[in-house]
């Protein structure tokens, strides 16, 4: 058995937290978001002054350390192929939105930011909390409220680094009517676990989106991207892109030099596969649920077909909830989606990586309780079954000696923790190897 987890200073310190942000919404007078380099968002806690009762609902929104479905799996509602390995579904489409500059924009056809358009423009929503590049750090992010197209279109694209963007739940609790909750599994877990808790803040939200995620890479990997495409200096970057403007469409730094604009790019394997994903936070690699399970919405790539030259995307679409399908034929009816049913096999198909993903879980978290490291728990989402049925022995067997490995590589043993990056002033290079890897968190 692994350490009790006792509070959300244990979440981080013990590597299982996601960077949600739900526990500073909770507990804003406590609690606070930074961004620690290597490791990703992360809650620094006060203790003057705070509130017991007020940290156990932190902690019982966290969806670092427990997650639980609630739906009955055996539901003659569910796509019964699907429901062991991808949690609820109702239907399949594969389309994108019928705005061409959203499509194009977006990082797989537009369908989230399509879907988000058509709850402002037509059901009159107020607003969409969502994730944005900082405009004074462009490779960094922020949480925003997006109550228009324009401000929409400035966000699209995936942000391949650190978020939280439930640390502005509270905006979407204040707002004058329902708003939409655009993030990554993980964001929308917290949110379902929040709103059970804050009447308010269930009555207005209006529908929930989540993106396929296979985890997120910490500010060093966005880092050491931008060097790779030759930029030494940050005071440069004027833009950062990880995606989009096509499918996959391709990582870009915009850079200001002796006064003259450069782009600078890399492909999507380039910067994905060979940088980005070796900087994933430790909790990514028991994560269950890469797909949105908890969302009324869920988006991501088809890559069961081949990328042709200037293809402008297409999203596959997971309709989970009733208010999900209700919203998605509402967007279809009016013209904002463009999308055709799909049979379910198109979704393994598309994301098997996904799935081994969720079956090589069982055994990380099996060797972590048995080397009394702390693990997730998950209740009503199987992931033995997948362990045993979709890995190879040899995907087995690395499940659990990759894991006896990155306990001691990443130190799982014992508490960890890091400072807040502070970004270097705007004539300042790109912080050192030693600069980047700072090991408190300020109290």
């Amino acid at each position: 058995m692994g350490p009790r987890i006792k509070s959300i200073k244990d979440v981080a310190e013990k590597q299982l937290c996601c960077g949600c942000g739900a526990c500073a919404y909770i507990d804003p007078e406590t609690i606070r978001m930074v961004d620690v380099m290597d490791q990703g968002r992360r809650p620094v806690v006060s203790e003057a002054g705070a509130d017991p009762a007020r940290g156990d609902e932190a902690l019982r929104v966290c969806p670092g350390i427990e997650l639980t479905h609630e739906f009955d799996r055996k539901g003659q509602e569910w796509i019964p192929d699907l429901v062991d390995g991808w949690g609820p579904v109702l239907e399949v489409w594969e389309g994108y939105a019928a705005d061409a500059s959203v499509r194009y924009a977006g990082s797989s056809g537009g369908a989230a930011t399509a879907l988000a358009l058509h709850c402002l423009q037509a059901q009159g929503m107020h607003g969409v909390l969502h994730v944005a590049a900082r405009s004074e750090t462009p490779y960094l992010n922020q949480t925003v409220l997006s109550r228009s197209r324009e401000e929409l279109l400035s966000a699209t694209g995936s942000r391949y680094a650190p978020a939280s963007p439930c640390d502005g739940l509270q905006t979407v609790e204040d707002a004058p009517g329902a708003c939409v909750f655009i993030g990554k599994p993980c964001d929308v877990a917290a949110v379902a676990k929040a709103r059970r808790l804050r009447p308010a803040l269930d009555r207005n939200l209006g529908l929930t989106i989540a993106f396929f995620c296979a985890g997120t890479p910490s500010t060093q990997g966005t880092l050491e991207m931008i060097r790779k495409m030759g930029v030494d200096n940050l005071a440069e970057v004027d833009h950062v892109r990880y995606r989009g403007n096509g499918w996959p469409g391709m990582a870009e730094v915009k850079v200001t030099i002796g006064g003259q604009r450069q782009t600078r790019q890399l492909t999507y394997d380039e910067s994905w596969n060979q940088i980005l994903q070796k900087h994933r936070q430790w909790r990514c690699h028991v994560c269950a649920d890469h797909t949105g399970e908890f969302a009324d919405v869920a988006v991501g790539d088809p890559w069961y077909r081949p990328i042709t030259p200037g293809d402008p995307g297409r999203s596959l679409i997971l309709v989970r909830t009733e208010r999900g399908r209700d919203v998605v034929r509402a967007a279809l009816a009016r013209g904002d989606l463009i999308a055709e049913r799909v049979g379910p096999e198109l979704l393994p198909a598309s994301q098997m990586n996904l799935l081994r993903a969720r079956g090589a879980v069982w055994g990380r978290v099996l060797t972590c309780r048995m080397m009394g490291v702390a693990a997730p728990r998950f209740r009503n989402i199987p992931t033995f079954a997948v362990w045993w049925h979709h890995l190879t022995p040899g995907q087995k067997a690395q499940s659990i000696y990759g894991t006896v490995k990155r306990v001691f590589v990443k130190g799982l043993y014992k508490r960890t923790a890091g400072t807040s990056y502070h970004p270097p002033q705007r004539s300042q290079a790109l912080p050192t190897d030693d600069a980047r890897c700072p090991t408190t968190l300020p109290s």
